[in-house]
């Protein structure tokens, strides 16, 4: 999720071959776009990657999972800041050497986090990872634009969040499944050396980006009197905070409720994935006819799941069976919010999903703030109906407001 530079026409022409129309896509064009989707991948992985690796971390440093908990919360808080303020403070400096520099932070934020020998160097690793999720969201999706023809825009966005939605509902597992085989510095190791792989790919594939205007805050403030957008950022707050107060601890709900042994928790996750792509594909094919509704749905679903699992999620089937439930819940969350965002506000879409990307940001990182303080003060029961609770809070303000239209 990203503040979106002013859509300008693309800057890149390789020299060879010749442009073949004032629709072609030139293939350098395209393979840039694949290294931006996948930036956005990496981004997200990194920041989440610790959900599925919680019970290992405390364990490695002793400390409670409540407080491994702040490894999702301090990146969080910190890309919640940074989304907004980043464009603003680099001004109209080349938005190529920025990206590149931000994404080569997050790997050696990562590589840090291997090497960290105590929670409070991981802590302060996670803080770097932060600025770096915010700055690159705030830039990524304008740059993709800003690389093929008005005709391909759409597609180069849709691609640009496409590596977002997928670390979504597959990062975290992957990271799992790649701690609970090699350790959990093996995953941070590989996220970021995924991230230096974009690095090396960004710097050859991108052109020069100059700014086309610098970006201010005044316009993200004016979205706040538009009571769409209100209800809107309202709702991605509610249904992002919900689902992080409890999915930050899914690694030891599985293991402590669930009974699933700590090898069966990476596929499991993997299942989820799947379960979230599914989810996503079903929002965006009905949120076009009834964003409103389908909201509803979800957060519906969402707090159904999260009241049954201390409940019916006692045994590994059980478990499971919820845990896919779940993910066909949240999937479709980033496709709904953003279609509610982008159809109350048509005229001053760059601003309005500017100002929702640092409240999801935010969401994530207060969600697991309170979880881990409802884990440590009391049980991981406790954190799954605090989940479900606030998934009830979602569905009973969207059924309040009025309907969105176009």
């Amino acid at each position: 999720m990203t503040t979106v530079e002013p859509v300008r026409p693309s800057t890149f022409t390789p020299a060879q071959p010749p442009d073949p129309g004032p629709t072609a896509v030139p293939l350098r064009s395209r393979l840039a776009l694949v290294a931006v989707a996948v930036g956005t991948f990496a981004m997200v992985t990194a920041e989440q990657l610790p959900m599925g690796l919680l019970t290992p971390l405390g364990g490695a440093f002793d400390v409670s999972e409540g407080t491994a908990g702040l490894m999702v919360t301090v990146p969080g808080l910190v890309a919640s800041a940074a989304a907004p303020l980043l464009p603003v403070a680099i001004g109209r400096r080349d938005r190529r050497t920025v990206l590149v520099a931000l994404l080569a932070l997050m790997a050696a934020a990562n590589l840090l986090a291997v090497l960290a020998p105590n929670f409070a160097v991981l802590l302060a690793a996670r803080f770097l990872v932060g600025i770096g999720i915010g700055g690159f969201w705030a830039l990524a999706a304008g740059i993709a634009v800003r690389l093929v023809p008005e005709a391909h825009i759409g597609r180069a966005t849709a691609l640009t969040f496409g590596g977002a939605t997928a670390a979504n509902v597959l990062g975290v597992p992957a990271g799992t499944l790649i701690g609970g085989f090699s350790g959990w510095r093996t995953a941070f190791a590989t996220v970021g050396g995924l991230g230096l792989l974009v690095v090396v790919a960004l710097a050859a594939l991108l052109p020069t980006l100059p700014a086309a205007a610098p970006v201010r805050l005044g316009t993200l403030a004016a979205q706040l009197r538009n009571r769409a957008v209100r209800t809107g950022v309202l709702t991605t707050f509610l249904l992002v905070g919900g689902h992080f107060a409890a999915f930050t601890f899914v690694s030891p709900v599985l293991q402590e409720v669930s009974g699933i042994g700590a090898g069966l928790v990476g596929p499991l996750l993997l299942a989820f994935g799947v379960a979230g792509i599914v989810g996503n594909f079903l929002a965006g094919a009905t949120a076009g006819r009834d964003i409103r509704s389908v909201v509803i749905a979800i957060a519906l679903l969402l707090m159904t799941v999260l009241a049954l699992f201390p409940l019916l999620g006692t045994s590994p089937v059980g478990g499971a069976v919820l845990l896919i439930g779940w993910g066909l819940a949240f999937g479709g969350v980033p496709v709904s919010v953003q279609t509610w965002i982008l159809r109350s506000a048509p005229g001053e879409a760059e601003a309005a999903t500017a100002l929702n990307t640092s409240v999801f940001n935010l969401a994530i990182a207060l969600g697991a703030l309170f979880g881990g303080l409802v884990v440590n003060t009391a049980t991981l029961g406790a954190a799954l109906w605090t989940g479900a609770a606030i998934g009830l809070l979602t569905a009973l303000t969207v059924w309040r407001a009025r309907r969105v239209t176009a």
